[in-house]
């Protein structure tokens, strides 16, 4: 088996002097900044000198012991950070794009180091998989396995994902939002022309929809609180049933969850 450093030899990468950024993460998850183009940027801040090498290696944690490749940078710079201690300043390589995105390595990290020097490791990171297209939020996963990040949300709508829109644009529902912070709900229902894609594409462009107990929250917190929200998908109907039908299901919901007394909703 091919191992990830000999393909990138043969792109003529420079891999002299570098590291291997192992990325994790809970509260801004890798993943979720690399589907939403934001990678380079997440990466570059950083809460220690992680990075006093020439280049990067960056591998994102996708499950377990498999991790995304996610491009070989330069490190131009360092300075004082804004939103972390430092601020890295890094140049993308080119003749790789062909592979950030699509090759999937296994290593068994040592410990719980994130910053490893290649010249030690590097030859561990074994090729176990290369995707025929670029890593994305995936295709929809239907009604009854939906669970989606408020940032996941966000990807999901901004980049009018084909299936998902077509899936979500074509039903009325009830859906439940979760607020990971408090562990309080909210139970909010879809009837509009586009169904539940136009509420929930509301939620990612505010982050509270309208709702008034949402809209307390990100109003006295900022729109960073959304990311505290999670969505998923309690109850579908075609567009036959009538909104009085949807209502009634929706307080059916609000009375099993007791989301009005110990939750979200208002009403």
């Amino acid at each position: 088996m091919i191992s990830l450093i000999e393909l990138l030899q043969t792109k003529n990468l420079p891999l002299d002097n570098y590291k291997i950024h192992l990325a994790t993460g809970r509260e801004y998850p890798p993943l979720d900044a690399f589907l939403e183009g934001k990678f380079k940027e997440w990466q570059e801040e950083q809460s220690n000198k992680n990075f006093e090498c020439k280049s990067v290696l960056s591998l994102i944690n996708v499950e377990r012991d498999r991790w995304l490749f996610a491009g070989v940078y330069k490190i131009l710079g360092v300075k004082t950070g804004t939103r972390a201690s430092y601020h890295y300043d890094t140049k993308l390589l080119p003749n790789q794009d062909d592979l950030i995105g699509r090759v999937i390595v296994r290593y068994k990290r040592e410990g719980r180091a994130s910053y490893i020097w290649g010249h030690k490791y590097g030859k561990n990171l074994e090729i176990i998989e290369i995707k025929p297209t670029r890593i994305s939020i995936g295709d929809f996963p239907g009604y009854n396995k939906i669970i989606l990040s408020y940032r996941q949300l966000k990807i999901v709508t901004s980049q009018q994902e084909p299936s998902w829109k077509s899936a979500l644009s074509n039903i009325k529902g009830i859906y439940l939002i979760s607020d990971k912070f408090s562990g309080k709900l909210y139970v909010g229902s879809a009837t509009g022309e586009d169904g539940l894609w136009q509420r929930w594409e509301n939620y990612a462009k505010t982050g509270h929809g309208g709702n008034s107990e949402l809209k307390s929250l990100v109003y006295d917190h900022g729109i960073e609180y959304a990311d505290n929200f999670q969505y998923t998908v309690l109850e579908i109907a075609d567009f036959h049933s009538t909104d009085e039908f949807i209502i009634d299901r929706e307080c059916h919901w609000k009375d099993v969850l007791l989301s009005r007394q110990f939750g979200h909703n208002s009403n």
